[in-house]
């Protein structure tokens, strides 16, 4: 697919491509899933490598690159895009008469460089724009509602959890003062807000970054999202089949990485207990530990610095 043909205003690197799908060992005639479509990259890898009888169900809600993938993914007649979150996945498959995903999954988590960029979406700091975050653009609720109706005590709990800040009572202050007498419209006017609350340090990242991205996580309910679908992924993996799951914050890697470790141990029971009863492993670690980004990679896409790929091939089913 000539790329130059696309929408050129959107941008997507497909970050650890070949790493994420050569994992799923991908064939003929299996049913593959990628839960997050975003610019095709990882989709358009499995399609190559599942013709000329696999099938291929890609998920996204954002419509910009449903638009962008739909376009650079044309040829392909296998293939299945849902306009719909990866939250959904139990429901979307069970409509499409889909039973199990045979072959495997990917997930690619975070927000896409071309929504962190558009400057409508309201995802950066660098740019002015009214206060969005909102990954699916059909929900009402959005940044604005975060920054300006959360109570204090609320603000202090997901910019301390989610974004790990440690001004985090410094910053809180300086949001509710400032909104007694206005509200807070836009990104430059809350990035400001932060930048004056927050001591001059040594670190490289703006003093507004933790703090977007706590509220980006709050208005998508990304962590939650990912813990449900993680578990509902694993139902619906046939033995045998590959999940493979890049993230880009330790939040979400911490999740991955739990819900790996929680389904591969042989025994979960409480320290108390007697006699363990525990069923046996559902899952096979691929890799203890996280694969990372190539200095190659890296340097043609720094972002790629802070991914984390984890990989795990089912190998038991748990009957209800």
């Amino acid at each position: 697919m000539d790329k130059k043909n696309l929408n050129p205003e959107f941008q997507h690197y497909t970050v650890m491509a070949h790493e994420a799908v050569d994992a799923l060992n991908c064939a003929s005639g299996k049913i593959y899933v990628d839960a997050t479509l975003g610019g095709g990259g990882h989709s358009e890898l499995i399609l190559q490598k599942i013709q000329p009888d696999g099938r291929l169900i890609a998920f996204d809600i954002d419509n910009d690159a449903i638009n962008y993938a739909s376009k650079r993914l044309k040829d392909y007649k296998n293939l299945t895009i849902v306009h719909d979150s990866y939250t959904n996945i139990k429901q979307v498959l069970q409509n499409l008469g889909i039973k199990e995903i045979t072959g495997g999954i990917v997930f690619d988590l975070g927000a896409s460089y071309h929504q962190l960029t558009k400057q409508e979406r309201g995802f950066s700091f660098m740019k002015d724009a009214p206060l969005d975050m909102r990954f699916n653009t059909d929900n009402d609720f959005s940044a604005y509602d975060v920054v300006n109706g959360y109570s204090e005590e609320d603000l202090i709990r997901i910019i301390s959890e989610y974004g790990e800040e440690r001004f985090t009572r410094r910053i809180v202050k300086s949001i509710v003062n400032y909104r007694k007498t206005k509200n807070i419209e836009t990104t430059l006017e809350l990035a400001e807000i932060i930048k004056n609350s927050v001591p001059k340090t040594k670190e490289k990242i703006h003093p507004a970054t933790r703090t977007f991205q706590a509220i980006r996580i709050e208005v998508n309910n990304e962590l939650q999202n990912i813990k449900n679908t993680l578990n509902d992924v694993l139902t619906l993996l046939s033995v045998d089949a590959i999940i493979s799951v890049i993230s880009f914050h330790s939040l979400e890697d911490r999740l991955v990485k739990q819900c790996f470790k929680y389904y591969s141990a042989r025994c979960r029971c409480k320290p108390n207990e007697p006699v363990c009863h525990c069923k046996p492993p559902m899952l096979e670690l691929v890799n203890k530990k996280p694969i990372l980004a190539s200095e190659s990679e890296i340097k043609e896409n720094p972002p790629s610095r802070s991914a984390k790929l984890r990989i795990a091939k089912k190998i038991t089913s748990w009957e209800n």
